[in-house]
């Protein structure tokens, strides 16, 4: 293994739902090891906004104004990069979204609207991004944005979580169909990473917010989108050339916790309660 392996120099990488959060942190990770980025998504603003950070980075980047619900925006996006590019190296499936709502509160359109967003879209950019892989003869990477709530129950947000639970188990069975093609596929499952939605969140909610994350969250603090963009590197790289098939909880062990928790007061741990 050499220090080189971890470089990922003039690699291209597509990515949706890259305009903003997790998505803007995948592309900037990869683009500071090396790889020129493809940004998928529907906010052209923030989308350009990002190319443009990636290009004083020094890499080239391509934006493509994509609405991940029609999946016909999303195969004229990888012929785009095709096209630009020539190659396929790594494909991210981030873009996805959710509303808190009980299920029996929801309706059949919802249930469509969270499956075409969150799943549909992942099959789609797979099926049409392996193929260009495939073409290219040198292999990938494939690495699809999960949930910690794609590994637990998660009251309503019932669908989502079914989402997210099967693209852990489609991201097995990739793993193994594309495994003779020297595409490697994985799994992210963040949790409470600081997204400016999030850190609003917890901001409005002051002490009392800090006492739940600290009671909530193992490493008592949330994740930057960083973190997650440096796990992403890790797998895109040869690093990581022997690994295919895994989800990986990027959550500061709260999926390890399994209902266990710190006490704000004594810092003790229990299970069960506070």
């Amino acid at each position: 293994m050499k220090s080189t392996d971890i470089c990922l120099n003039d690699q291209v990488a597509f990515i949706t739902g890259a305009a903003n959060g997790i998505g803007e942190g995948i592309a900037t990770s990869l683009a500071r090891f090396g790889a020129h980025i493809a940004i998928a998504d529907i906010d052209r603003e923030n989308g350009e906004r990002v190319a443009t950070a990636i290009r004083e980075l020094g890499r080239e980047a391509l934006f493509i104004e994509t609405d991940v619900n029609d999946t016909d925006q999303i195969s004229l996006a990888i012929d785009a990069v095709a096209t630009r590019f020539g190659r396929l190296d790594i494909l991210v499936n981030n873009a996805g979204g959710v509303r808190k709502q009980p299920f029996l509160d929801q309706s059949e359109r919802s249930w469509r609207k969270h499956i075409d967003f969150n799943f549909i879209s992942t099959l789609c950019a797979t099926q049409a991004g392996a193929k260009l892989m495939i073409d290219g003869k040198r292999g990938g990477t494939i690495i699809n944005i999960a949930s910690s709530e794609g590994l637990r129950a998660a009251p309503e947000f019932a669908v989502y979580a079914a989402c997210k639970a099967a693209i852990i188990n489609f991201t097995r069975t990739m793993a193994l169909e594309l495994s003779g093609h020297g595409i490697r596929v994985h799994a992210l499952a963040p949790d409470m990473i600081a997204t400016k939605g999030l850190q609003a969140f917890f901001d409005a909610q002051g002490e009392a917010g800090r006492i739940a994350r600290d009671h909530y969250i193992p490493m008592q603090r949330l994740g930057s989108v960083e973190e997650i963009g440096s796990v992403a590197v890790f797998l895109a790289s040869k690093m990581s050339s022997y690994l295919t098939g895994l989800t990986i909880p990027v959550d500061a062990g709260v999926h390890a916790s399994s209902g266990w928790s710190r006490s704000v007061r004594t810092g003790e741990w229990n299970l069960h309660h506070w």
